[in-house]
């Protein structure tokens, strides 16, 4: 039951709350932010009093228990004491007596400050409180007003649903009368009597009757036809404008898709060749459009083609400089591999991705390509991480960290190792091998 009343209350609150103008609404959250910074000042100042009263307690007990009692040991002390030792005892006693007092001194006025602190924090609550008081005050007159409001604009509320019900019955019998004559036909019968126009209605009854069949609702049905018809041609033209607008978007997409890809294979057929041309210093590589007809495409007429037309990539390669261009299937395995590490990079310059994992990659090429392959990823991996595996010692000589994969009771473990057990690694499996 609580919770439904809770629940109630907080719907009626934001009925009420919905219903007030904007300067009500504006000052009751002016009055309800006024209260919460008033009560979280209160709640600060009644934690600054106890935090007072309990350092004040605090110096009290120092005071009682340890300095008084501190003293009275002295006193104690000299009267069991020689007379010698009482003056020495006396003056250090003094001494520290002299001490003591001026502690009690500073620690009386500390407490006078920390009484004086007790003191304003509980003026300053008291304001608070005063002021809070005060704001909930004007809470409570603006919720009265907000309550009598709220009764006005119900009684408001039914007047105006009863003349929307007499305004719906006034239309209902309008529309019940069928086509209201035109100004004109009104205009005619004004200065009728009464008794001609109730002979002109039998007459217009009576000729009437002759049409009993007819759609007596035709034109209405035209009149609505005539307007949904109105309503569809004009929406035909938005859906004409805006499929005008679509077929604009669409060639500017294919144009920017067009440009995107030839702008890219450039790029990467650029960094192609650079990259070939390190891996392969006497030999040279092209990176070709295929269209759809299997011809090649040239850099020079790409603008003029469409994506449509674009069937693939085709790669061109020569690893020797003099001979011809060899396509990829006419290659060995380990020229390939080399081919395909080569777009690996350029594709990396192009678009560098944060790492990569390579393995074995070096397991086809020759001693010559292997360090070809390993300074090119040293000299990536400034912009990039490389995760590589191997059995060949080219790839080691660049690399920073080396791990171990060994086989130990059926189980395979790695481990981190040296440069040098890495070394040994790789040359003891070649040896096996």
């Amino acid at each position: 039951m609580e919770t439904t009343k809770e629940g109630l209350e907080s719907e009626l609150h934001q009925e009420l709350m919905s219903q007030l103008s904007v300067a009500d609404q504006a000052e009751m959250d002016n009055l309800n932010d006024e209260i919460k910074r008033l009560t979280a000042e209160n709640k600060a100042a009644f934690s600054n009093r106890l935090k007072f009263e309990k350092e004040k307690n605090k110096l009290e007990n120092l005071l009682e228990n340890n300095l008084r009692r501190r003293h009275e040991e002295l006193v104690r002390a000299l009267q069991e004491i020689s007379v010698e030792e009482r003056k020495r005892t006396l003056v250090n006693s003094r001494q520290e007596l002299k001490g003591i007092e001026e502690r009690m001194t500073l620690l009386r006025n500390e407490l006078k400050t920390l009484d004086k602190k007790v003191s304003d924090a509980m003026k300053k609550q008291k304001m608070a409180q005063e002021e809070l008081e005060s704001y909930r005050k004007k809470e409570r007159e603006a919720q009265e007003k907000l309550e009598t409001d709220t009764k006005d604009l119900s009684k408001v509320s039914s007047k105006q649903a009863m003349y929307r019900q007499k305004m719906e019955e006034c239309r209902t019998k309008i529309h019940d009368l069928g086509t209201m004559p035109s100004n004109d036909m009104t205009n005619k019968y004004m200065a009728y009597s009464q008794k001609n126009l109730f002979k002109e209605l039998e007459n217009a009854n009576s000729h009437l009757k002759k049409f009993s069949h007819v759609n007596k609702k035709a034109l209405d049905q035209f009149l609505s036809f005539s307007e949904q018809k109105d309503k569809l041609m004009q929406r035909k033209e938005e859906l004409d404008r805006g499929d005008d607008k679509i077929k604009e978007l669409m060639v500017a997409l294919e144009q920017q898709k067009c440009e995107a890809i030839q702008n890219t294979f450039r790029q990467v057929a650029k960094f192609f060749s650079e990259v070939f041309k390190k891996l392969v210093p006497g030999g040279s590589a092209d990176l070709v459009l295929k269209a759809r007809d299997g011809s090649y495409m040239g850099n020079a007429n790409l603008m003029d083609q469409d994506s449509s037309n674009y069937a693939g990539v085709a790669i061109k390669v020569m690893f020797t400089d003099q001979g011809e261009m060899r396509e990829m299937n006419a290659l060995s395995g380990g020229q390939k591999s080399l081919v395909a590490l080569a777009f690996i990079f350029a594709i990396q310059k192009c678009d560098p991705a944060p790492f990569y994992l390579f393995d074995e990659i070096d397991q086809a090429l020759d001693a010559h390509h292997r360090k070809a392959v390993a300074n090119m990823i040293h000299e990536m991996s400034k912009h990039a991480q490389f995760i590589t595996t191997t059995f060949r010692p080219e790839l080691l000589q660049h690399a920073n960290k080396f791990y171990g994969v060994m086989f130990r009771n059926r189980v395979s473990h790695v481990e981190c190792v040296t440069r040098e057990q890495a070394y040994d690694f790789v040359e003891d499996d070649t040896t096996h091998a």
